[in-house]
């Protein structure tokens, strides 16, 4: 399973971007897609996720009403929008995929495969 990431760059603080997310490969089935996100000399934390069944979205409290997640399950596309962003939303962006069951969406040890990673820098 390949997961292609694109978007992310750079934008002022209070600006916009869009980052998507497309997971390919051999035979599969996704249950859940989402993003994390890694600071410079922070661990890598749980941003957003949709469970295709049922439609549910999670999102971290700090980007809640900021950061909007869409997706087409039938393409294993998820698309994350990011509004009104701060300097602290500054990281490397990873989508990520569970090919499995799990209980939570927000356990990056959930995740069976990772995107490349893709960095927004928001200025000040």
């Amino acid at each position: 399973v390949q997961l292609q990431a694109s978007g992310g760059g750079l934008v002022q603080a209070g600006g916009s971007l869009s980052l998507s997310c497309a997971a390919s490969g051999r035979t599969f089935r996704t249950y859940v897609m989402g993003w994390f996100r890694q600071a410079p000399g922070k661990e890598r934390e749980f941003v957003v996720a949709l469970r295709w069944r049922g439609g549910m979205s999670y999102y971290a409290d700090s980007v809640k009403g900021r950061f909007t997640i869409s997706g087409a399950s039938a393409k294993n596309t998820v698309y994350l929008q990011m509004n009104s962003l701060k300097p602290e939303d500054t990281a490397v962006y990873y989508c990520a995929v569970q090919t499995h069951e799990a209980p939570s969406p927000r356990l990056l040890s959930n995740y069976d495969y990772w995107g490349q990673g893709t960095l927004v820098t928001v200025s000040s």
